[in-house]
């Protein structure tokens, strides 16, 4: 007996030896295939917090060391790794942020090295909030209810009588009015500063600060549209709950494909000039400038165009010429009452305001901007020869046309009657540029081959009204204005012109976007078809979002800026909270005729409901704002061809829609929070790289860069977005 149990003990103990000896092999197996592997331009490791792994975490190198600022973003995956890859050679400070945590402690290192991170957990929901987008605390806005609607007056209810619904005062709060120019929800928003003075209320508080500042008498144009006191005070209801504690919803950690985004940013511009536009490439052939500067547009705030070198990190600047001296600022060099930031000194001093800027098949950057006074130039007006002119001349008009030659550093203005905003190539032989802007209601274009061959502004240009064919006979005839009611003999023009333009790729057509107005809501979509000779032939089709449409079974409205996929279907994203996709050939009715003023398609458009919370007691989509659409019609970044991406501006994001599923993909901008984009670009550098070629090009284009994490002294990013195929590629 005692022999067996000493056997049985060997036994045992030899089992144990075994399985502890596999134990420790699978462990072992297990560890190496946890192992990050970085090559020697990369930094890598795994994040980890008193709850163990950190998923879904942004870890963030920066460096001070390169010629610009310059900072690269990941995010860990499921098991908290990470890699930075293909990082400059120099020493970085890196840490992570993410939503429930609080800044981590800054690590110094350099390139090739392991670095394991320890994240700090958020100690309470508060501390954790002051990470959120800056749309999580603009959704707790409290909206005057429907029932209030329409407004009475200053004697009344306080709303303008000109606001009819609940959805135009959301209009004017989002894409269409407050968020134009920058987001609200920010830290710099949702708090009241410190050194605007003493109030005996928030109310005159938020009354003082949106008269301040070089743009004041434009905000408290948006006010009196919504009924100022009334507006002002919504405002100061909301920061009054958040100081007294009310806080936002939690928003998602980044999941799935958005863990394989790699962001860089290089620091460019000064503290007060923002962006508008960026380009790097034609937008037909992305492969056009590959590897080679990315510009940026100023807009108002200075008459420059910066660039970046994103192969050596260096930045510069290109001053833009004016072509007549007397051209006004932008806005009045004399601030009347001091901003809490600036004080009385203004923030914008440009003349030329350039405002959009594409790129050609050479390189080249074609711009809007102003080259010389409104008054243009007598081919435009009345007499002239020019076919345009005779059937519709123009008087004035804000911005031209300018071309930049990269080779000879030279600039070319070019007188145009038709003003330009935003502007866009066509893909024809003559390689056409259309354009449309205020305050000339017409859409223009400019022949650039024969320009070039000629540098004869005159004949290489023309414009036309949009004229809708109400009498449905094919033709544009006599037509009456679009103030007035449809008259079924005559044709009809429409009171506006393009904001955003952009000619079709598949059947010479032009798309523009007509944003609300207080007498054109919901706003549209307009298709402009040119004919045989555009100046008398071209004929418009006009689209709104389905609003106030039983035959509808989604709502919306507000559409700012589009673009138009290789199918030829146009994207918008609307006020409504919704990204809108509207596809012509599945229209039932009539497109044109007597009926066909806007609401005759609701089959045409889907909507698509934008990510985030809605307003506080409201029926409306996310609170969310988006300023612009564009297509990656060629996949420059990596979700597929024809996917449909959308500003995030209160989101810090760009919003990429699959249309196959409807699901978004949240490309988050985490540091610094206040990332605002206008625009976007998307390049092909090297197709053999796979998506270490290719990537897409954005800005920090908010009007405010003050506001910006990091406050007074922060400078506009530029921000460039790729795809890898998992987080730790490298």
């Amino acid at each position: 007996m005692k022999a067996k149990k000493v056997l049985s003990i060997g036994i045992a103990a030899a089992v144990a030896l075994l399985l502890g000896a596999s134990l420790t092999r699978m462990k072992a197996a297990q560890s190496k295939s946890e192992q990050v592997h970085i090559d020697g331009d990369d930094i890598g490791g795994v994040v980890t917090s008193a709850k163990g792994p950190e998923a879904g975490v942004w870890v963030i190198a920066q460096t001070s060391s390169l010629p610009t600022n310059f900072v690269k973003i990941v995010v860990t995956d499921d098991k908290g790794r990470y890699v930075v890859p293909d990082l400059p050679k120099a020493d970085y400070k890196v840490w992570v942020r993410g939503y429930g945590l609080v800044d981590s402690q800054p690590v110094q290192t350099e390139v090739g090295k392991i670095v394991n991170l320890t994240a700090e957990l958020a100690p309470d929901l508060r501390a954790a909030a002051q990470y959120f987008p800056a749309d999580y605390w603009y959704s707790l806005l409290q909206l005057p209810p429907k029932s209030d609607f329409p407004g009475t007056g200053y004697n009344g209810n306080g709303i303008s009588a000109g606001m009819k619904s609940q959805d135009q005062w959301i209009d004017l709060a989002k894409n269409n009015g407050c968020e134009v120019c920058h987001a609200l929800g920010d830290k710099a928003t949702r708090e009241l500063p410190t050194n605007l003075g003493h109030f005996d209320s928030s109310v005159a508080a938020w009354d003082r600060r949106l008269s301040g500042a070089q743009i004041g008498p434009e905000m408290g144009g948006y006010l009196e549209r919504f009924g100022r006191q009334r507006a002002i005070s919504m405002y100061a209801n909301w920061t009054d709950r958040i100081t007294a504690g009310e806080l936002p919803p939690v928003p998602p950690r980044p999941e799935g494909v958005e863990r394989n985004v790699v962001i860089t940013e290089w620091d460019w511009g000064g503290p007060k000039e923002y962006f508008h536009d960026v380009i790097s490439t034609d937008r037909r052939n992305p492969m056009v400038n590959a590897n080679g500067l990315v510009y940026g547009a100023h807009e108002v705030s200075s008459d420059f165009i910066s660039t970046v070198d994103p192969v050596h990190n260096t930045v510069g600047q290109i001053p833009v010429p004016l072509g007549d001296p007397n051209i006004p600022y932008a806005y009045s060099q004399t601030v009347v009452v001091p901003s809490p930031t600036w004080g009385t000194e203004p923030n914008w001093t440009a003349r030329a305001k350039v405002h959009s800027i594409v790129m050609d098949g050479k390189g080249r950057v074609w711009g809007a901007a102003s080259i010389r006074a409104s008054a243009t130039p007598a081919f435009c007006r009345q007499g002239s020869s020019n076919p345009s002119a005779g059937l519709f001349p123009v008087e004035k008009s804000e911005r031209q046309i300018f071309v930049y030659d990269p080779r000879t550093k030279q600039f070319t203005l070019i007188d145009t009657c038709s003003a330009s905003l935003h502007l866009q190539f066509a893909e024809d032989s003559n390689n056409t540029l259309w354009f449309s802007g205020p305050p000339a209601v017409v859409v223009g274009w400019l022949n650039t081959n024969a320009f070039d061959d000629t540098h004869d502004a005159e004949k290489s240009q023309g414009w036309t009204p949009l004229v809708l064919d109400t009498n449905g006979n094919g033709h544009r005839d006599a037509y009456g204005g679009g103030d007035q009611p449809v008259d079924p003999t005559k044709d009809m023009q429409i009171q506006g012109f393009f904001y955003g333009v952009n000619p079709s790729p598949i059947d010479g057509s032009v798309w523009g976007s007509l944003p609300p107005s207080a007498t054109r809501f919901p706003g549209a979509i307009v298709r402009l078809n040119p004919g045989s000779t555009p100046p008398g032939t071209a004929l418009a089709e006009i689209y709104q979002p389905p609003w106030n449409n039983p035959k509808a079974k989604v709502q919306g409205f507000g559409p700012r800026g589009l673009d138009i996929d290789r199918n030829g279907v146009v994207w918008t994203p609307l006020s409504s909270g919704h990204f809108a996709s509207f596809d012509r050939r599945k229209c039932k009715g009539p497109l044109n005729g007597p009926e066909a003023t806007g609401q005759q398609c609701p089959e045409g458009w889907t909507l698509y409901p934008v990510p985030g919370p809605s307003f506080k007691g409201t029926e409306s989509g996310s609170a969310d704002s988006s300023y612009y659409a564009w297509v990656d019609q060629f996949d420059t970044f990596g979700l597929g061809e024809n996917v449909p991406i959308a500003t995030g501006n209160g989101s810090g994001s760009l919003l990429a829609v699959l249309p196959a599923s409807g699901k978004f993909v949240t490309l988050r901008v985490p540091y610094p929070m206040g990332f605002y984009a206008k625009n976007m670009d998307g390049r092909i550098d090297d197709p053999k790289t796979g998506w270490k070629g290719k990537g897409l090009w954005s800005s920090y284009a908010t009007r405010t860069p003050q506001h910006i994490e990091g406050g007074k002294g922060t400078t506009s990013k530029l921000v460039h977005f790729q795809l890898r195929p998992d987080p730790l590629a490298n």
